[in-house]
C-alpha cells in the first residue's frame, strides 16, 4: 500500500464498524455495541495492533513477530488494549508453543540432541506430549527460558468474525477485499445501496447462518452424516420464507447432504433428505435413489409429477432417461422417446504435435480450421455469457431489495434464485428490446468500454476482446443472441455453461458456426447436449467435431 496511508487497514476496519453502527444497529448484541463504541477511543498503535492480529491466522501471536513499523513496539501497543480483548503474556500448552516456534527454537528450548534433534517437528511433538512433565501450560518465557517476549491471545476473534459476516453477508470474503479494491486489482460495480440493503434482517438470521456454516464445515470434514443431519435440523431457518437468501443456503446445504448420503450408499436416508428439499435437482435425485432401492412404483409416481411440471431443462433431460427404465421395470407400455435433430458432425484425424493431446484437442482443431477469411476463437462459456452480461448489465446490477448488501459484491445475492428474472422482468425486457431494435451493438460495445475490468458473474474480461465482440456482433444474428439471453435467464445456474468450445466467423458473409470439440474417448456432457439440442431446435449453426490422433486412428 502507498506509504501515504500506513494505517490503511485500520481505516478500512473503522469503515466497517461505522457501516454496521449505521445500518445494522438492531442486529448487534451488547458486547458488539460496546466494542464498536470503545474501539475508536483507544490509542492509535493499540487499534492498529488489534486489527493486524485480527487479519492474521489464529488467535495466538508472539510479540517478536508482530513487527510493523507504523505500530512500533507491540508490547507497548498491547498495553492500550482491554484485557478481555487481548490477553497479554498468555499461557501456552505444549502444542501451542510448537505452533508458534520454529524447529531451531525448539531444539534450543528443549536442549535436544541426537535422534530428537533430527526428528520431524510433528514426531517431536508426539514424543514430548507423552511425557507428563510437559502437561502444564506455561508462558512463553518459561518455555524459551530467555528473552522478554510475550504471547498475546486475541479474545475477540469470534466477535470480529461475526462483524465481518454481518458486513459481507458471508464468511468467504475477508478484510483483504478492501486492499484488493484499493490497489485496483478488484473493481466492483457501484450499486446504490439503501439503508435497508443488508443480508440479515434480524439477529436470529446471523445465528442461523453461523449454524449452517458449522454444518457445512462438518460435512466437508467428513463428520458422520447423521450428526450433520441432526445439527442441520436445528439450523433450519426459523421463518425462512422471510429471508429467501438465507433459506436458499439452507436448501443448498440440505441437497449437498443428500448427495453425500447417496455417494455412501445410504439410499433410504438420502431419499428422506431429497424428499424434504426443494433445491433444484433434488426431485431427480429422489427418483434415482428410489430406483436404486427397487422402489419403482414410488419412483414412477414422482416421475409422473415431475413430467407434469418439469422444474428445468435439466430435469426434463433426466426424465427422458429414467422414464423408460421405470416403465420397463413396472411392465408399462414403452415411452415414446423425443427425438432431436443431431448437430452437424465433423470427423478429423490430425497429427499430434508436441505438447498436444488431452487438453490440446481444442487448440489442434482451432489451428486446423483457422483461415485468413474465417478466424476461429476458443470461447467455450465466455463469449455468449459476455454478450448477455454486457447487454443486460443494468438489469443484472439493479439495486432491488435483497440483491446487494455491501460495496464488494461481484454478483447479486439472488443470482441463482428461481425468481431472478421475474424480479427484474421489466429491466431485462428493456435491455433485450435493443435486440429487436438493432441497437444492441452500440450498447454492448459501450458497456465493454465503460465497465472494463469491473467484476461481473457473466463477463470474463481476460477471455474477450473488442475484436472478438465486433466479429460476434457482425456475424451472429440478433435473434440468435436473444434466444441465448432468454435461455440463460430461464436457469442461470445451469444455462450459463455448456456452450461449444470454438466459434468460427465468416465476416464477409456475416455468418458463424459454433464447434464442440471431443477428443478420443470424450463424450458430450449433459449441459452440452442441452445446448446442442437448443441450437438445433432454433436452426443455429453448430457442429460437434470428433478428433482422433493419427497414431490412434491407425
Amino acid at each position: 500500500m502507498p506509504s501515504a496511508r500506513p494505517f490503511y487497514y485500520l481505516d478500512n476496519f473503522q469503515q466497517v464498524l461505522d457501516w454496521l453502527a449505521q445500518r445494522c444497529a438492531d442486529l448487534l448484541d451488547l458486547r458488539e455495541r460496546q466494542f464498536i463504541a470503545a474501539f475508536p477511543g483507544l490509542p492509535l498503535p493499540s487499534r492498529a495492533l488489534l486489527v493486524r492480529m485480527m487479519m492474521r491466522k489464529g488467535e495466538l501471536f508472539r510479540t517478536g513477530r508482530l513487527d510493523y513499523p507504523e505500530i512500533g513496539c507491540p508490547l507497548e501497543a498491547a498495553k492500550g488494549l482491554p484485557e478481555d480483548w487481548v490477553e497479554r503474556d498468555a499461557a501456552l500448552t505444549l502444542e501451542q508453543f510448537f505452533s508458534l516456534s520454529t524447529k531451531p527454537e525448539l531444539v534450543r528450548a528443549f536442549a535436544l540432541t541426537g535422534a530428537q534433534r533430527a526428528a520431524r517437528k510433528a514426531d517431536l511433538l508426539a514424543q514430548l506430549a507423552a511425557d507428563p512433565a510437559w502437561d502444564q501450560a506455561r508462558v512463553l518465557r518459561q518455555w524459551c527460558r530467555q528473552g522478554d517476549e510475550l504471547a498475546l491471545r486475541l479474545r475477540v476473534q469470534d466477535l470480529c468474525d461475526r462483524l465481518r459476516l454481518m458486513f459481507f453477508g458471508n464468511l468467504r470474503q475477508d478484510w483483504s477485499e478492501f486492499v484488493l479494491a484499493d490497489l485496483g486489482l478488484f473493481r466492483y460495480e457501484r450499486v446504490a445501496l439503501s439503508p435497508e440493503a443488508r443480508g440479515f434482517r434480524q439477529r436470529s438470521d446471523v445465528d442461523h447462518y453461523l449454524r449452517l456454516h458449522a454444518c457445512s464445515e462438518a460435512l466437508e470434514a467428513g463428520e458422520d452424516a447423521a450428526d450433520v443431519m441432526a445439527a442441520l435440523t436445528v439450523a433450519a431457518p426459523a421463518g425462512g420464507h422471510d429471508n429467501p437468501w438465507l433459506q436458499s443456503r439452507y436448501e443448498r446445504l440440505l441437497f449437498k447432504l443428500g448427495q453425500h448420503l447417496e455417494k455412501q450408499g445410504h439410499w433410504p436416508q438420502a431419499h428422506a433428505v431429497y424428499a424434504r428439499c426443494p433445491y433444484p435437482g433434488a426431485r431427480g435425485r429422489a427418483m434415482r435413489v428410489l430406483e436404486k432401492q427397487g422402489r419403482y412404483a414410488q419412483a414412477y409416481a414422482l416421475f409422473q409429477a415431475a413430467q407434469a411440471a418439469p422444474e428445468s431443462e435439466a430435469e426434463r433431460q433426466h426424465l427422458q432417461r429414467i422414464g423408460p427404465r421405470l416403465t420397463r421395470q413396472l411392465g408399462y407400455p414403452p415411452m415414446v422417446r423425443v427425438r432431436t435433430l443431431p448437430p452437424q458432425r465433423l470427423d478429423l484425424v490430425l497429427a499430434m504435435q508436441a505438447g498436444q493431446g488431452g487438453q490440446g484437442v481444442e487448440a489442434a482443431v482451432r489451428a486446423h480450421l483457422q483461415a485468413p477469411d474465417a478466424p476461429v476463437f476458443y470461447v467455450e462459456n465466455t463469449l455468449a455469457t459476455a454478450l448477455f452480461g454486457l447487454l443486460c448489465w443494468d438489469a443484472i446490477f439493479a439495486a432491488i431489495p435483497g440483491a446487494f448488501f455491501h460495496p464488494f459484491q461481484r454478483e447479486p445475492a439472488d443470482l441463482h434464485s428461481a425468481d431472478f428474472h421475474a424480479r427484474r422482468r421489466e429491466a431485462f425486457a428493456h435491455c433485450l428490446a435493443r435486440l429487436d431494435q438493432e441497437r444492441h451493438r452500440e450498447a454492448i460495445l459501450a458497456t465493454y468500454e465503460d465497465k472494463q475490468g469491473v467484476l461481473s458473474p457473466f463477463v470474463s474480461w481476460g477471455a474477450i476482446s473488442r475484436e472478438l465482440l465486433v466479429l460476434a456482433l457482425d456475424c451472429i444474428p440478433a435473434w440468435h443472441l436473444k434466444h441465448w439471453c432468454l435461455r440463460i435467464l430461464e436457469d442461470v445456474r445451469e444455462n450459463r455453461s455448456g456452450f461449444p468450445d470454438l466459434i468460427q466467423f465468416w465476416p464477409q458473409q456475416r455468418r458463424y458456426r459454433m464447434i464442440e470439440v471431443k477428443g478420443p474417448g470424450d463424450r458430450l456432457q449433459d449441459n452440452q447436449q442441452r445446448w446442442l439440442a437448443f441450437c438445433a431446435q432454433h436452426q443455429m449453426p453448430v457442429a460437434v467435431c470428433y478428433l482422433q490422433w493419427q497414431q490412434q486412428a491407425a
